[in-house]
């Protein structure tokens, strides 16, 4: 596995010009043909593939944006290049900075917010004429600083076009689930389908409260993608979507006189039933004995 730990390395690999030594455009099309590899980075990218994609389908629709894919990823992932052929040249922009670069700046505290850094490279982003002419903007700006002599504003400018550029596609990913939403709603659906089959089988008396990734792995899609969608079709976290749906049963299950509230915590996968009294009443405000009573 090849491992690009700096600006300097890859940028020499792809046949391109060190220009900064934390960040770089690099034109892909000056690499040399490139075989099937394994490769993880220590530092952020941005690729913009040069592919027109307007004849692959996503579920049952054709993709309407296709002036480029841009996929992200962030420092200590690991990547599989896989060509068609035994060789491929490959042919885009990669924006690659390493987290040096945005220490100690504002970027650094919203950084978490672009979850897109940890999508899968199936969850890309497919852009229009009009997004990629933005996109295109915010490295001509980048590059046109880090070709310059550097001076104080220098890191401030670049910090803040790579901002702007996450900014952008934060935006247009907003458009893109939109766009998407058929098929999204298929998935959330499933999703629900899922979680109901858990909560009411017996994996949820054995192995408690699934997590997100688990249904994420599921539907295969990335936890952090898994989580967007649900949160842009259904307004609540994935996480608050479980509960909620757990909260539903446990309320059921509560005006079953049959059970104590000891076995129904149990059955619920809580460990201790302290745990549960604490789950319900901060969700709704009463003590599971109380909501029996009421």
């Amino acid at each position: 596995m090849l491992i690009y730990d700096t600006i300097r390395k890859y940028s020499v690999m792809f046949n391109n010009p060190i220009l900064h030594p934390l960040i770089n455009v690099v034109d892909l099309s000056k690499s040399p043909l490139l075989p099937k590899t394994r490769f993880m980075l220590a530092f952020y990218a941005v690729i913009i593939k040069e592919t027109r994609c307007g004849d692959i389908r996503y579920g049952n629709q054709y993709y309407d944006y296709d002036n480029g894919t841009i996929v992200f990823f962030g420092p200590g992932q690991v990547i599989t290049h896989e060509p068609e052929g035994e060789m491929h040249q490959p042919y885009g922009t990669a924006l690659i900075f390493h987290p040096d670069l945005i220490r100690g700046t504002s970027l650094v505290k919203y950084l978490h917010q672009y979850s897109f850094f940890s999508y899968q490279t199936n969850e890309a982003l497919h852009v229009s004429e009009k997004e990629r002419t933005l996109i295109d903007g915010c490295l001509a700006n980048i590059e046109a600083e880090i070709s310059q002599n550097l001076d104080k504003h220098s890191r401030t400018l670049i910090v803040a076009n790579i901002e702007l550029l996450l900014k952008y596609c934060s935006r247009f990913y907003d458009r893109q689930f939109y766009t998407r939403e058929n098929v999204n709603r298929g998935l959330i659906g499933k999703f629900e389908q899922l979680l109901a089959d858990y909560l009411t089988g017996e994996k949820l008396k054995t192995k408690g409260l699934p997590s997100v990734a688990y249904f994420a792995d599921l539907l295969h899609l990335s936890p952090n993608y898994f989580g967007d969608l649900v949160k842009k079709e259904t307004g609540k976290t994935a996480l608050e979507f479980i509960q909620l749906r757990l909260l539903e049963v446990a309320k059921e299950r509560i005006l079953d006189h049959g059970k104590s509230l000891s076995e129904i915590s149990y059955e619920l996968g809580f460990r201790y039933p302290q745990h549960f009294t604490r789950f319900f009443k901060q969700k709704t405000g009463v003590t599971p004995i109380q909501y029996r009573m009421h």
